[in-house]
């Protein structure tokens, strides 16, 4: 476990996959009925801006410091507006130093009655992640491989909820385990939505990830991708993926109309473009 997202965090990749958790927490709380958010691969929760590891690789300033640079139209920004606020309350001060990470993001949407499980393997990691949330009883703290935690909370007892599967790609087979994640979670809780994350080099390399996805035979599923360049280099990031079980039923209409608006913010050169579709494969321009 060498893998740490303190490098890559608020990346485009993170703002795409942490607008999608927000907008899906939002859903849920249009119902009074409690819920649970899992989060698979938790990393810290909040990341210093400011400190060496982000400070090595810059991403964040393509990525979430583009996003708050300048302000949207009014219809996206209604869009963006729950995420932004996470980011808000975290630099109240008006500058940007300090991002949270998809539990945190998680933990600032819940209601009274909602609960929080978060687990991360990585050591120091962990360790980090459970100080963020030492004095909070609605959130639960794991400490186990990601794979073997999901299986082990399922079916959550609410029967309502996210769970985000974002695992950091450092072995190999890890598209192999979200399919098998997936499978296992339409088997034992179809009611909640699952976002499973996906970096994307080559996109040819991913076929059969998509094959397998299909094979499932899922009813409902979401597919969006971002690309910040014409993805002609295999050896970098060029676009960023999630794959949506169960998404809610008003999200494919808020992304087609944020998902323009992200490209054109997060490009890095003419060739960047939006994928959003409920096929798998999805279709690409």
């Amino acid at each position: 476990m060498n893998y740490r997202h303190a490098y890559h965090a608020g990346n485009f990749a993170d703002v795409l996959k942490h607008l999608v958790l927000t907008l899906v927490i939002e859903h849920l709380k249009l119902k009074p009925a409690p819920f649970r958010v899992i989060d698979t691969h938790a990393g810290t929760g909040l990341y210093d801006l400011t400190g060496i590891e982000a400070q090595k690789t810059g991403e964040w300033l393509s990525g979430i410091g583009r996003i708050r640079a300048e302000p949207f139209s009014p219809d996206v920004a209604e869009i963006l507006a729950p995420y932004l606020a996470c980011i808000q309350s975290e630099n109240p001060d008006g500058t940007l130093a300090r991002y949270p990470g998809s539990p945190l993001i998680a933990r600032s949407l819940l209601r009274a009655n909602d609960v929080l499980v978060v687990n991360e393997l990585h050591p120091q990691d962990h360790a980090e992640l459970a100080g963020l949330f030492a004095r909070d009883n609605q959130t639960k703290v794991l400490h186990l491989d990601g794979w073997t935690a999901l299986k082990s909370l399922l079916p959550p007892k609410e029967r309502r909820g996210v769970i985000l599967v974002d695992p950091p790609f450092e072995e190999a087979g890890e598209l192999e385990r979200l399919v098998s994640g997936l499978k296992d979670v339409e088997r034992r809780f179809a009611t909640g939505t699952v976002i499973l994350w996906y970096p994307i080099k080559a996109p040819r390399a991913l076929d059969r990830f998509y094959t397998a996805i299909a094979a499932l035979n899922l009813d409902k599923i979401l597919v969006t991708e971002l690309f910040i360049r014409e993805p002609t280099d295999p050896g970098v990031l060029n676009g960023t993926g999630l794959v949506i079980f169960n998404p809610p039923f008003t999200l494919a209409g808020k992304l087609r109309t944020a998902l323009p608006a992200l490209t054109t913010r997060l490009a890095c050169d003419p060739g960047a473009f939006h994928v959003l579709d409920t096929r798998c494969p999805p279709a690409r321009p």
